[in-house]
Protein backbone atom coordinates (compact mmCIF):
# COMPACT_ATOMS: atom_id res chain seq x y z
CA UNK A 1 0.00 0.00 0.00
CA UNK A 2 1.35 3.42 -0.93
CA UNK A 3 0.98 6.60 1.06
CA UNK A 4 -1.40 9.22 -0.33
CA UNK A 5 0.23 12.00 -2.29
CA UNK A 6 0.67 15.32 -0.57
CA UNK A 7 -1.42 18.08 -2.11
CA UNK A 8 0.46 19.90 -4.82
CA UNK A 9 1.07 23.62 -4.39
CA UNK A 10 -1.33 25.94 -6.16
CA UNK A 11 0.13 26.77 -9.52
CA UNK A 12 -0.72 29.08 -12.36
CA UNK A 13 0.62 31.75 -14.68
CA UNK A 14 1.09 35.49 -14.35
CA UNK A 15 -2.00 36.89 -16.10
CA UNK A 16 -1.16 40.54 -15.43
CA UNK A 17 1.08 42.44 -13.02
CA UNK A 18 2.04 45.90 -11.77
CA UNK A 19 4.89 47.45 -9.84
CA UNK A 20 3.64 48.96 -6.53
CA UNK A 21 5.73 51.96 -5.54
CA UNK A 22 3.29 53.70 -3.14
CA UNK A 23 2.30 50.87 -0.79
CA UNK A 24 -0.75 50.94 1.50
CA UNK A 25 -0.38 51.24 5.28
CA UNK A 26 1.53 48.35 6.82
CA UNK A 27 3.33 47.48 3.58
CA UNK A 28 5.51 50.58 3.15
CA UNK A 29 8.71 48.72 4.04
CA UNK A 30 8.15 46.26 1.18
CA UNK A 31 7.78 48.87 -1.58
CA UNK A 32 8.50 48.65 -4.38
CA UNK A 33 7.03 45.20 -4.99
CA UNK A 34 5.30 43.34 -7.78
CA UNK A 35 1.58 42.62 -7.47
CA UNK A 36 0.10 40.08 -9.87
CA UNK A 37 -3.16 38.69 -11.08
CA UNK A 38 -2.44 34.95 -11.28
CA UNK A 39 -4.55 32.61 -13.38
CA UNK A 40 -4.56 29.33 -11.47
CA UNK A 41 -4.46 25.96 -13.23
CA UNK A 42 -8.16 25.50 -12.36
CA UNK A 43 -9.02 28.74 -14.22
CA UNK A 44 -9.63 30.98 -11.18
CA UNK A 45 -7.89 34.35 -10.89
CA UNK A 46 -6.23 35.46 -7.66
CA UNK A 47 -4.39 38.66 -6.75
CA UNK A 48 -1.15 38.34 -4.76
CA UNK A 49 2.34 39.70 -4.33
CA UNK A 50 5.16 38.08 -6.27
CA UNK A 51 8.28 36.99 -4.41
CA UNK A 52 11.72 35.52 -5.18
CA UNK A 53 11.84 37.21 -8.61
CA UNK A 54 15.10 38.43 -10.10
CA UNK A 55 14.00 41.32 -12.27
CA UNK A 56 10.49 41.89 -13.52
CA UNK A 57 7.76 39.32 -13.98
CA UNK A 58 6.52 38.52 -17.46
CA UNK A 59 2.96 37.73 -18.50
CA UNK A 60 2.75 33.96 -18.90
CA UNK A 61 5.45 33.16 -16.30
CA UNK A 62 4.60 29.90 -14.50
CA UNK A 63 4.31 30.47 -10.73
CA UNK A 64 3.48 28.55 -7.55
CA UNK A 65 1.96 29.64 -4.26
CA UNK A 66 4.19 29.86 -1.17
CA UNK A 67 3.69 31.08 2.41
CA UNK A 68 5.60 34.24 3.25
CA UNK A 69 5.63 37.08 5.79
CA UNK A 70 3.16 39.78 4.75
CA UNK A 71 3.63 42.38 7.47
CA UNK A 72 4.21 42.98 11.18
CA UNK A 73 1.17 44.07 13.15
CA UNK A 74 0.80 46.07 16.35
CA UNK A 75 3.13 47.14 19.12
CA UNK A 76 4.10 43.57 19.99
CA UNK A 77 5.26 42.98 16.42
CA UNK A 78 3.04 40.00 15.61
CA UNK A 79 4.11 38.61 12.25
CA UNK A 80 1.29 38.12 9.74
CA UNK A 81 1.83 35.36 7.18
CA UNK A 82 -0.04 34.79 3.95
CA UNK A 83 0.41 33.59 0.42
CA UNK A 84 2.57 35.00 -2.36
CA UNK A 85 3.62 33.50 -5.69
CA UNK A 86 7.18 32.73 -6.80
CA UNK A 87 8.56 31.51 -10.12
CA UNK A 88 7.81 27.80 -10.53
CA UNK A 89 10.68 25.61 -9.37
CA UNK A 90 10.82 22.50 -11.51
Amino acid sequence: MTAPLAPSPMRGIVYSWAQVREAPGGFEAQAPYQLALVKLDDGNLICAQLTDYVGEAQIGDPVEMVTRKLTTDGERGMIVYGYKFRPLIQ
